[in-house]
């Protein structure tokens, strides 16, 4: 995977862990609009966060077993 599409360039050369402790913003798309209120709705403040929200593994879960379903 070519990291440097999924993060801000000033992201780029760091490494995966220090990305995880990184603000959300920090992933290209999510401006600090963005993750503002990410913060006010869900107290997320970090890519790790974000990645380990309820809300966001129930979705993938979802997700994945509808591609399952016959």
């Amino acid at each position: 995977m070519n990291i440097n599409k999924a993060v801000d360039k000033k992201w780029e050369s760091k490494s995966l862990k220090e990305i995880a402790r990184a603000p959300v913003d920090a992933l290209q798309g999510v401006s600090e609009g963005d993750a503002k209120l990410l913060k006010e709705a869900f107290g997320v403040d970090t890519v790790k966060e974000l990645a380990e929200l309820k809300y966001v593994r129930l979705a993938q879960a979802i997700v994945a077993l509808a591609d399952a379903e016959q």
